[in-house]
C-alpha cells in the first residue's frame, strides 16, 4: 500500500492476496526452469506438458539453435530502435519476404508479437491521422464486424470504437448471422474480422461463405491465422481447401510465430500499398521495437523448412489423429474439429477447476478453460499434443484423463 493510500480504491492488495492464495485455478504464475518442451520444469517439479504451443519443438534442434547463434554473431541482439528511426534489419526483411512468398500476398509487416500486429492493423484501418503538410488518411468512419470468438487482442483493438457503433459482432462460425448483420451495417469501409482456426475448441472457421459474403457485401476481411499458419495449406493436409481461399481471397492474413514456428513475433500480410502504410500507420510498428534479429532470422529459416520438408507437418498430424482415437477409446471424445488444438468438453466450471489441479497433482500441465475464456458452463480441457511427446507419456496421460473421468463425472 503506497503512504498516501491513492490507490486504495483499485483494491489490488484483495486482487493480489486472492492471487497469493492460488484461489481456484488462479494464481501467481510458476517460475519455470529450464527448456519448455514435452517436459516443463514449474517450481522445481518436471511436469508432462500438454498446454505449450511451441508444439514441433523445433528450437531444441541443434541446427536451429546454431541458426540462432549465427544470426546473433552476424546481427547482435537487438535491432536499438523501431524500424522508422534507424530502417529495417535485414533479417525481417527476409522473414517478410518468406511470408509474402507463403501466404500469396503482395507484402509483409513484421511485428514484435502476434497482439500488437493485431493492435496495429486495427489502428491503421480505424484512426485519422495527420502527418502535416496536408498529408492525412482518414479511416475514422469505419466499421468492424467480429466474429464472437475472436482473440481477445482482437476485441481489445476495437474497445474504444463503441459496440453498437463502429463495433459488431457475429455468432461464431455462422455465416448466416454475419450476413444478417453485414445487411443492417451502411459504412462505405467495412472489415470482417475472424480466425482460421480458433485456440479454445479448434474449430475451422468456414472460409469460403464468409469471403463469399465479404465480396459480395463489398468488406475487406481480415484472418488471423495465428493458429493454422504452416500447418495446414499443402494440398493432401486437411483444410487445404480453406487455405486455398485465404492464400487466394484474404485481403490481410495476420500470422503468428509462437505456433509451429515456436518462436515469438508476428506479422500481416496483405496488399503493397496498406502494408507500405502500416509502418506507419499501425503505430505499433513506429513506436516500439521489432522481433530481436536472430529471432527473425531463425524464424525465417523455419518457415522455409517447413514449406520444403512436408514431412515434419505430415508427421505430427498423424501422431494427434492417432491422439484423438485414444481420447475417444477411453469415453472421452475429443470435439469433432479434426485441428491439432484437441478440446475435450467438461460443461462445468467447478468441476474443471478442480480437474486443473488433479491433473498437476497427478504430474501433468493441462489447460482447462473456463469463463471467461469460454460461455459459462461450458469449459474444456484444451490439449496440445507435441511432437516430442513419448508414447509413454501419452499412454500415461491418456489412462489419468480417464480415471479423472470416472471420478469427476464430466
Amino acid at each position: 500500500m503506497t503512504s498516501s493510500g491513492a490507490l486504495d480504491n483499485w483494491r489490488f492488495d484483495h486482487f493480489s492476496e486472492i492471487l497469493r492464495q492460488g484461489a481456484g485455478a488462479v494464481g501467481e504464475p510458476a517460475v519455470v526452469d529450464g527448456i519448455t518442451g514435452p517436459v516443463i520444469t514449474q517450481n522445481g517439479r518436471k511436469l508432462i506438458n500438454f498446454a505449450s504451443i511451441n508444439f514441433l519443438d523445433l528450437q531444441s534442434r541443434p541446427d536451429i539453435r546454431r541458426h540462432f547463434a549465427e544470426g546473433a554473431g552476424r546481427y547482435g541482439l537487438t535491432t536499438g530502435g523501431s524500424r522508422m528511426t534507424q530502417g529495417v534489419c535485414r533479417p525481417h526483411l527476409d522473414l517478410e519476404a518468406e511470408l509474402s512468398r507463403v501466404t500469396g500476398k503482395e507484402r509483409a509487416i513484421s511485428f514484435a508479437t502476434g497482439l500488437l500486429a493485431n493492435l496495429g492493423f486495427v489502428h491503421a484501418m480505424s484512426q485519422y491521422v495527420d502527418l502535416g503538410g496536408g498529408v492525412t488518411v482518414d479511416n475514422s468512419d469505419s466499421v468492424f464486424v467480429l466474429d464472437r470468438d475472436s482473440h481477445w487482442s482482437l476485441w481489445k483493438a476495437v474497445e474504444g470504437l463503441g459496440y453498437g457503433k463502429r463495433v459488431f459482432a457475429f455468432r461464431h462460425n455462422d455465416p448466416r448471422d454475419l450476413e444478417r448483420v453485414l445487411s443492417r451495417v451502411t459504412a462505405a469501409k467495412v472489415v470482417v474480422v475472424f480466425e482460421s482456426v480458433y485456440s479454445a475448441d479448434g474449430g475451422m472457421a468456414p472460409v469460403a461463405e464468409i469471403l463469399d459474403l465479404c465480396e459480395r457485401r463489398g468488406a475487406v476481411s481480415f484472418v488471423d491465422d495465428a493458429n493454422g499458419f504452416m500447418i495446414y495449406g499443402p494440398a493432401h493436409r486437411p483444410f487445404a481447401g480453406e487455405y486455398r481461399h485465404i492464400h487466394r481471397r484474404a485481403d490481410f492474413v495476420m500470422v503468428s510465430f509462437s505456433k509451429a514456428v515456436g518462436l515469438e513475433g508476428g506479422a500481416i500480410a496483405g496488399p503493397a500499398a496498406a502494408v507500405r502504410s502500416f509502418e506507419v500507420l499501425s503505430g505499433t510498428s513506429m513506436f516500439t521495437a521489432a522481433m530481436q534479429p536472430p529471432t527473425a532470422a531463425v524464424a525465417a529459416e523455419i518457415v522455409r523448412r517447413l514449406d520444403r520438408e512436408a514431412g515434419i507437418v505430415d508427421g505430427y498430424l498423424e501422431k494427434v489423429t492417432k491422439f484423438r482415437g485414444r481420447l475417444a477409446d477411453v469415453g472421452c471424445p475429443p470435439s469433432p474439429t479434426g485441428t491439432y488444438i484437441v478440446s475435450v468438453p467438461v460443461n462445468d466450471d467447478d468441476v474443471a477447476v478442480e480437474l486443473h489441479h488433479a491433473f498437476l497433482d497427478r504430474g501433468y500441465l493441462v489447460p482447462v478453460f473456463f469463463y471467461p475464456a469460454v460461455k459459462r458452463n461450458r469449459s474444456l480441457i484444451r490439449l496440445i499434443i507435441g511432437d516430442g511427446h513419448t508414447e509413454e507419456q501419452i499412454d500415461g496421460f491418456v489412462s489419468t484423463l480417464a480415471a479423472l473421468k470416472a471420478e469427476f463425472g464430466f
